[in-house]
């Protein structure tokens, strides 16, 4: 559980902050508690135009937690002005308290342990417009205050820690059992028959086919426009398949080898490998290219020798790839699958920048009845009649996890940077099982290594840069020695290594070394061919005239480097590289200085890890049950056990795709149905972006968004012209078909007729009526700017 806990004070001296802190430490291995201060909140106006950030910045943090905890301090038998008026900036015109889960702590230097200030802050905790949800007893008030902590800040008496850890046990059900419930008692901001959460191949493949079998479907994504796709966008469109069924299944068998696989989600995967040409001709329009039988020397896409990534493995003879066109990494496949999508733009909506934060299950019967997703740092509660499908993506990008699961510190992506995690939290929360969790693959410019980049900036993946293996060059760890043969062919980033494939061992400070002859190499490569293919590879470069004074500045034992270069050497007299493998004929001495080096990095192609699914797409609990409504697709819980073939996840969310679409789309009957007010329109921001970009914008027209309305964003066209508003076109808005609408209506006009952005609001609609104003005061400012 993560909690936000709130310093009731903005006093210096505080035994509530003292309190929280102690709870902080106390309860470590519970929960995740940020403690947040006041001290900076200015006193709530309710005239201000635009919400102070320190506001918008706790209401952020307040929207993230599963709840909030308030120490609070008692003056004049009620609560501080200072926690008063935070409670109004939070309640006035954003409202993350709304339904939140609350506890309440306080100290007093006298007896009563703020038992008046607890009883009067329950009351406005309950107002109208705040609404949140008070952990009902469980009062804990701590008197004399004064004596109750140590010189550590721990609480001296035993029996009141235990009465504490009664409470914050109580907050902790609490807790859960709102997330479940409170969902099911307040109104649902929107309907859907599905929700499919995840807008890459799997994702975009279910929508389309829960459409197709009459569902109304929702969309989303947390990458905004123009970064949907997932990793099915930078793959290279190669999609498995095979000619023969049963060889197939024992092929598939082989890899997974010595891990075991589930049958009938085998069953339904390699059934649908063998009819993938079926399905690119009936679904998507397309006729195959069968790399095994249409690509011949001359094309783009060049002849392998064997379709198969294992090809030693018995039943690989029938794997084969279909593709798009005689082209490859052109997001081809990617193309086809969207404009599915966006061509069923009656049936789909699309909510883009928009994370689902948490499943919706009913506590009666355990079904998954809707979303919680964030959109404009609102939560909206969407209900999903029917279904809602995982296709969410790998964690790639989670350090935590990567940690956690696949024992990594940190790992350089070179696909998506918006797989997070997201669906595995999810599927926690409602008890998903979850399997091949420590499943990863890789690519870059040799086995399972990239070139280093600041955080959060994708990796490179360039294959067949021969100069990096070829020559006097090789790649060393934190010891200073090399550790795989670098001319090695890899695959997905794994390299044979004592009777299995497996990823070298990750190094944290991996580096290639290389002498200045190679340096010469590289120089004449980039003089014959413009270019390097890493352009900044010199500009990265780390040199140094001696060996020792090269090992020095990249932090490497010394004496490891030297010696390192003193074997290397060997092996190329001795033609035969005894520590690593690599070919004597790849290798070239290293001779004097200046030496070189360049820092490299583990990366991450793509994770396999997530919950179980069957063969119906169901996703299956800790017990091996089916959790009613949610089902899976694409690398969330991928199929893959141990070895992975190329090509193998496009198909997987091809198939599973279908099936999960198909299936979530089915009325059932643990549906959850009740009365919907809608407080959002329809929305579709693949269609209103593409849009936007096609406006037509003549002498004196300004485009202006804001983020700011009640349903996402409002984006005007002003004419503007010698300080005059002369025109207002509201181009896009997401606002409430009843208030918020009024205010669409009214206010451009009043803009026009009084030559001013500052007009009275329009009753009831405070945020549209500021995110219209914030629109067209941003085209106002461009055309001062111009």
């Amino acid at each position: 559980m993560k909690y936000v806990a709130i310093v009731g004070t903005n006093a210096a001296k505080s035994y509530n902050r003292k309190l929280l802190y102690f709870m902080r430490t106390h309860f470590a291995n519970k929960a995740t508690i940020d403690i947040q201060e006041i001290v900076d909140f200015p006193l709530f106006n309710e005239d201000t135009s635009e919400l102070p950030q320190v506001v918008t910045d706790l209401a952020a943090k307040i929207t993230e937690a599963d709840g909030v905890i308030f120490g609070v301090p008692e003056y004049d038998h009620s609560i501080p002005a200072a926690l008063k008026s935070v409670i109004e900036w939070l309640s006035n015109d954003i409202h993350p308290l709304t339904d939140k889960p609350i506890m309440i702590v306080g100290t007093s230097l006298g007896s009563l342990g703020t038992s008046r200030a607890q009883d009067t802050f329950r009351n406005i905790l309950n107002a109208p417009g705040v609404d949140a949800c008070v952990l009902y007893s469980n009062e804990f008030l701590l008197g004399h205050a004064a004596d109750q902590f140590d010189h550590q800040g721990n609480l001296r008496n035993e029996q009141t820690v235990h009465f504490l850890d009664q409470c914050f046990d109580n907050f902790q059900i609490f807790v859960k059992k709102q997330a479940g419930k409170a969902s099911l008692d307040n109104k649902w901001d929107r309907a859907y028959d599905v929700v499919v959460l995840g807008f890459g191949g799997a994702g975009a493949t279910a929508a389309r086919f829960a459409a197709d079998n009459g569902a109304h479907v929702l969309l989303v994504d947390k990458a905004p426009f123009g970064h949907e796709g997932g990793n099915t966008r930078y793959s290279a469109q190669h999609v498995g398949m095979g000619h023969d069924e049963k060889q197939l299944n024992t092929y598939y068998h082989h890899l997974a080898a010595p891990m075991e696989l589930r049958e009938d989600t085998l069953k339904t995967y390699i059934h649908g490998m063998s009819n993938i040409p079926t399905y690119f001709k009936k679904y998507l329009g397309i006729t195959p290219i069968s790399w095994h039988n249409d690509i011949h020397k001359g094309d783009p896409v060049v002849p392998k020798d064997h379709m198969a990534e294992y090809p030693e493995l018995p039943g690989s003879e029938t794997f084969d790839f279909a593709l798009v066109h005689k082209r490859d990494k052109d997001a081809a496949l990617w193309k086809a699958l969207r404009h599915e999508v966006v061509k069923r733009s009656e049936q789909i909506d699309i909510w883009l920048d928009s994370p689902a934060k948490h499943l919706i299950q009913n506590p009666e019967n355990g079904a998954i009845v809707g979303v919680v997703i964030n959109r404009n740092n609102h939560n909206y509660r969407i209900l999903a009649r029917n279904g809602v499908v995982l296709a969410t993506g790998g964690f790639e990008n989670n350090p935590s996890m990567v940690q956690t699961f696949i024992k990594r510190s940190k790992l350089t992506p070179i696909g998506t940077l918006y797989n997070q995690g997201d669906g595995i939290k999810m599927a926690q929360e409602v008890r998903a099982r979850l399997w091949h969790m420590a499943n990863y693959e890789s690519h870059g410019i040799l086995a399972g290594l990239t070139f280093k980049e600041q955080s959060n900036v994708q990796g490179r993946q360039i294959n067949g840069w021969r100069q990096l293996n070829h020559g006097s060059i090789f790649v060393v760890g934190d010891d200073g020695t090399r550790y795989f043969a670098e001319d090695q062919k890899a695959r997905h980033g794994h390299i044979y290594i004592h009777g299995a494939w497996r990823l070298p061992l990750q190094q944290e400070h991996p580096y290639l070394v290389f002498d200045h002859r190679q340096k010469d190499d590289f120089d004449k490569q980039k003089k014959e061919e413009g270019c390097l293919p890493y352009p900044e590879f010199t500009n990265k470069l780390i040199s140094a005239s001696t060996l020792s004074e090269l090992a020095t500045k990249i932090n490497l034992p010394v004496s490891g480097l030297e010696q390192t270069v003193k074997d290397f050497n060997t092996a190329v007299k001795n033609q035969r590289d005894v520590l690593c493998g690599r070919n004597p004929q790849t290798m070239r001495a290293f001779t004097d200085g200046p030496y070189y080096a360049i820092a490299l990095a583990s990366d991450v192609l793509n994770t396999q890890g997530g919950p179980e699914r069957t063969g119906e797409a169901e996703i299956i609990d800790v017990n091996g049950k089916p959790i009613s409504n949610l089902y899976g697709a694409g690398e969330l819980g991928g199929i893959c056990a141990n070895n992975y073939q190329g090509g193998g996840n496009l198909a997987e969310c091809l198939i599973f795709g279908k099936v999960a679409g198909e299936n979530a789309a089915k009325k059932k009957e643990t549906s959850y149905d009740q009365a919907v007010t809608a407080t959002i329109g329809k929305i579709n921001d693949i269609l209103t972006n593409e849009q936007l970009s096609n406006v037509q914008l003549n002498s004196h027209e300004y485009l202006g968004s804001s983020e700011q309305g009640i349903g996402g964003t409002i984006t005007v066209k002003v004419k503007y012209e010698n300080h005059q508003i002369e025109k207002i076109d509201v181009i896009q808005q997401h606002e409430s078909a009843e208030i918020g609408q009024r205010a669409i209506e009214i206010l451009p006009q009043r803009m026009i007729d009084e030559n001013t952005v500052e007009v009275d609001a329009v009753s009831g609609a405070s945020s549209t009526t500021r995110g219209l104003k914030d629109a067209v005061n941003k085209a106002i400012a461009k055309a001062n700017n111009k």
